[in-house]
């Protein structure tokens, strides 16, 4: 009987693959890897402004987490791509807003995930998009733009030309229903969302895992702000909530948890405590006490978030066992969760569970080194750049207490180190965790920083330069 490789104190030895050729399937001026905001911003542009372009995406549509991830948040446009988008996906009715009148009861609720902290009662807007339909738009203006969009790819590794410490991508490797295939280009754009290009063309990072909470159980390890899995559900009767919450004096749930703990219907490890201490940002995602969700899509339908129990320290984007161990635990999470809602709660009575994410969304991954790291001081002091790709801008930092910072933000953090022809996108720009997590990860910056990408990469193309070669001195936005 042969001994399972779990029981035995033997490590198997490395197989090692016989050479073999990889066939050259595409040639293109830019090869964007990543379909997320970002890289559908960064193809579309580059292709619009006639460079040949490919985009490499895992999943069956564009958009990253806010289509395959369910994410589905809508803003105002912001100008450029990204406008044209909010445009197009409210011309084809894929645009859902609720309001204090669709939504009595909702503002200053504890169990919003955004309007929990709005006076009750309070007028408020929350615009989403529907997640599958804007995935089909997405796709359907790659198509008119031309871009040769391969879903159902997956990157593998890059082919980098070394040697003279500013190295050049040749070209990469992608696995499809073809097999193993190359991708040969001439500039590429890093719009993975984790950095995976950067690590895999050997280009530097910092491993992701922040700041850490300051408290007096924390036990020194690096542990990054957890990912979460984001699924829907729909046939929810808000009324009966909110009623249930007034009648039973149970707004966070706390009565009816403790009822499905003591019935054993509510497995440990759901809902677990908030941490406190400084370092710890983000709310939302530093413990799960309560229901987490929000109006999506249409009405009787919510968004819901299950978020990576911040204490296991998992690194979803480098270590496949924690990746494996987080998408299995959050999916028996939302099924146990879906359940006790259905059984304890008032207006669950006749939901179901929609839809689930197709991947567990990472907040914290590798972070590029860049010619230049914007980093938190850059955005306290207000700092301005030569080479700034827009005009001064005013993000709200929630994590300090909803302070603003006016700031600019350079070319040079589009560019990483040791590679010559790459260029950075959307949560893969050089910045600091501080600068990156609370507020320039969001849909609307990686929709721009896709586009100044695709145009850098098409100018490029148009001059035959390499990125770092390109003089930048008047903002795009």
């Amino acid at each position: 009987m042969t001994e399972s490789a779990e029981s035995s104190n033997t490590i198997a030895a490395p197989v090692i693959l016989v050479a073999r050729e990889i066939p050259v399937a595409y040639e293109a001026d830019v090869v964007v890897v990543g379909g997320g905001p970002g890289g559908f911003a960064a193809a579309l542009q580059a292709a619009r402004m006639g460079a040949r372009t490919i985009l490499i995406e895992r999943f069956d549509m564009p958009g990253g987490v806010h289509t395959a991830g369910l994410q589905g948040s809508a803003d105002v446009g912001v100008g450029g791509i990204h406008t044209e988008l909010m445009q197009r996906f409210a011309q084809e009715g894929h645009i859902y807003t609720a309001t204090e009148s669709t939504h009595p009861g909702w503002a200053g609720n504890p169990l919003s995930h955004y309007e929990r902290k709005k006076e009750p009662g309070s007028d408020f807007a929350r615009m989403s998009f529907n997640p599958e339909g804007a995935g089909c738009v997405m796709a359907e203006m790659l198509q008119e733009a031309g871009v040769i969009a391969l879903y159902g790819t997956s990157f593998i590794d890059a082919i980098v030309d070394r040697g003279s410490g500013n190295d050049t991508i040749t070209a990469i490797v992608v696995e499809n229903a073809s097999g193993l295939q190359a991708v040969a280009g001439k500039i590429f754009i890093e719009a993975s969302g984790t950095s995976e290009l950067v690590a895999r063309a050997g280009a530097p990072f910092v491993r992701g895992g922040g700041g850490q909470p300051n408290t007096a159980a924390w036990d020194g390890v690096n542990r990054p702000i957890p990912g979460g899995l984001l699924w829907t559900m729909s046939g929810i009767d808000l009324g009966k909530i909110v009623a249930y919450q007034q009648t039973a004096k149970d707004p966070v749930l706390a009565k009816a948890m403790a009822e499905a703990t003591a019935a054993g219907d509510l497995p440990a490890g759901i809902y677990r405590p908030r941490m406190a201490g400084e370092n710890v940002y983000g709310e939302h995602y530093i413990g799960h006490p309560t229901l987490d969700m929000s109006p999506i899509s249409a009405d009787g339908t919510y968004v819901l978030w299950q978020n990576v129990p911040y204490e296991w320290a998992l690194h979803m984007d480098d270590n496949v066992a924690d990746h494996a161990k987080a998408k299995g635990a959050l999916r028996g999470f939302i099924n146990a969760e879906a359940k006790f809602l259905r059984k304890y709660i008032p207006g669950f009575e006749n939901a179901s569970v929609a839809s689930v994410g197709r991947f567990v969304g990472i907040r914290d991954g590798r972070h590029p080194v860049g010619e230049y790291v914007v980093n938190i001081g850059d955005v306290r002091s207000g700092c301005t750049f030569r080479d700034a790709v827009t005009k001064p801008m005013t993000k709200t930092f929630f994590w300090e207490g909803a302070v603003k910072h006016t700031f600019e933000v350079p070319f040079r953090c589009f560019l990483p180190k040791k590679i010559d022809n790459m260029i950075l996108t959307g949560a893969s720009l050089s910045f600091d965790y501080r600068t990156l997590f609370m507020v320039m990860r969001n849909f609307p910056w990686c929709t721009q920083t896709g586009e100044i990408a695709g145009f850098a990469a098409a100018r490029c193309i148009e001059k035959r330069i390499k990125p770092k070669e390109l003089k930048w001195t008047t903002p795009y936005f």
